[in-house]
């Protein structure tokens, strides 16, 4: 609020009208995916406005690469100046570029130098065995006494013992899920989200069910012996969020941190039967349709399996709830062909005549929409100019003892809150306009495809990666004996 301020009479000192605030709260100045940041952007490239202000450089961008593409490149392009208060930068200004770019690399020092204090912060917290995750492990919760601690959360430490337990006498792990299902067991996720714990929100329906994959996972997870093991994944770069699997070698486990909810010899006893029943004749090949083919009904992503060397799909959920889920099963010959009979059809489809005049049409209706659309923003653009222009009016007005302090915020609020309905309008239409954009531009990537793929006689994992979003799969209808497919393309 107060950088706003000092913006605002900066920019009335100098006769400047403002077009717009764009303030990312709660947001990094590395954040390259800053809402406001974004929109600024998009406005400047289409000249809304003639100046960026802002309080300083770093709060514009903390990296020398957008200082370069954006201050000193497409800004001078696009005939805007840049202004920053603090630290004189000013695109205007002869001789101010070096001043610039000095002060756009220390920024950059600073942001690399940050991200490895703080890597080292957490590695040495991680090393000294404190646990530095957002949510704790199913079976324990965070210690409200000592920070970086766990504790055991009995209640679900008492379903812990029974999965290592159950598996220790020879219950599958399909089989044990499928039992606490029956009993109607909440699975971690659940548990969590009923006493009100921290957790991560599931992307799939019947997300209250346990899987194989859960139980899979908490039988090799060393925490449930009193080892503190992360570490696991490590980021890309400072400049982003993305981060990448590490190798078991690089973890950092610590032993004895916390008490543990599993006793060793159960451990050892369950550890040797995993081992056992690991099939050392694996091919290693991800299938053709691995993590793309998903049950209609539950939208669990169906899991392969193998019969008289034929390769299978079938829904993991049904084997571990009843009556949770249809069921869908398949064979991957009787699917692939399916697919590529559908990709065949599209390609016959759009190289048809009638097919191409019909997306001509379909390319000017579009036109038509974003035009439509376009002239709304135009209107909704002046509006929010036309709140922002009243309120500097107003701050005229009081400063010159013309209105009271009260009225002021009184009028200003009433100003405030027109202003954010009419951007809240804009946002909704910039959206429609994206997605329209979309549409227009899934029809070139469909060219593009169909004149690869013209010729397909065979699909290969890299085809199916590249193709499909994913699929989604019914039961055999009793009646008709048939199922339903629906491939979800990404083009």
């Amino acid at each position: 609020q107060n950088q706003k301020s000092l913006l605002f009479e900066y920019a009335l000192e100098k006769g400047w009208d403002i077009y717009n605030i764009y303030s990312d709260d709660d947001y990094a100045g590395s954040d390259r995916n800053r809402p406001a940041f974004n929109n600024l952007i998009t406005d400047a490239e289409n000249g809304r406005f003639d100046i960026v202000l802002c309080k300083s450089q770093s709060r514009f961008t903390r990296e020398l690469e957008l200082v370069e593409k954006y201050i000193h490149g497409l800004f001078s392009k696009w005939n805007i100046r840049f202004v920053s208060v603090v630290d004189y930068a000013d695109t205007e200004i002869r001789g101010n570029k070096k001043s610039r770019q000095i002060n756009g690399l220390i920024n950059e020092w600073y942001l690399e130098d940050m991200s490895e204090n703080i890597k080292s912060v957490l590695t040495n917290k991680r090393k000294n065995g404190l646990h530095i995750g957002a949510f704790a492990l199913y079976g324990y919760k965070k210690d409200p006494n000592q920070k970086g601690h766990l504790i055991i959360d009995e209640e679900a430490a008492e379903v812990v013992r029974e999965v290592f337990t159950l598996f220790a006498k020879g219950y599958g792990k399909t089989a044990i899920a499928r039992m606490f299902n029956d009993r109607g067991i909440p699975n971690p996720t659940e548990y969590k989200r009923l006493q009100g714990f921290r957790y991560k929100s599931p992307k799939t329906r019947n997300s209250t069910l346990w899987r194989y994959f859960t139980i899979s996972k908490m039988l090799c997870d060393e925490i449930y012996i009193g080892n503190m093991v992360q570490g696991k994944y490590a980021s890309v770069s400072y400049k982003t969020k993305e981060t990448r699997p590490l190798p078991k070698e690089k973890w950092i486990k610590v032993a004895g941190t916390h008490e543990p909810i599993i006793e060793m010899e159960l451990w050892k006893s369950v550890q040797d039967s995993i081992r056992q029943k690991v099939k050392p004749f694996s091919s290693g090949k991800v299938g053709l349709f691995a993590k793309k083919a998903m049950c209609m009904n539950c939208g669990y992503t169906m899991r392969s399996s193998k019969v008289r060397d034929k390769h299978y799909l079938q829904c993991g959920t049904r084997h571990t709830a009843k009556g949770a889920c249809m069921g869908s099963f398949i064979s991957v010959k009787k699917l692939e062909g399916v697919v590529l009979q559908e990709l065949q059809d599209m390609i016959r489809n759009y190289l048809d005549k009638t097919a191409l005049e019909k997306q001509i049409v379909f390319n000017n209706k579009l036109d038509e929409q974003i035009s439509k659309i376009q002239k709304k923003i135009f209107i909704h653009e002046k509006n929010i100019f036309e709140c922002a222009k009243a309120v500097k009016n107003l701050y005229v007005d009081k400063v010159k003892c013309i209105i009271t302090e009260s009225d002021f915020i009184e009028f200003s609020r009433d100003f405030a809150e027109e202003k954010k309905r009419y951007e809240m309008m804009l946002i909704k239409d910039n959206e429609e306009i994206a997605s329209l954009q979309n549409q227009a531009i899934t029809v070139d990537n469909q060219q593009q495809i169909i004149e690869e793929y013209v010729n397909i006689q065979e699909l290969s994992r890299e085809i199916v990666e590249r193709l499909i979003d994913h699929i989604s799969i019914s039961k055999k209808d009793p009646e008709t004996k048939r199922l339903s497919i629906d491939i979800h393309w990404k083009f």
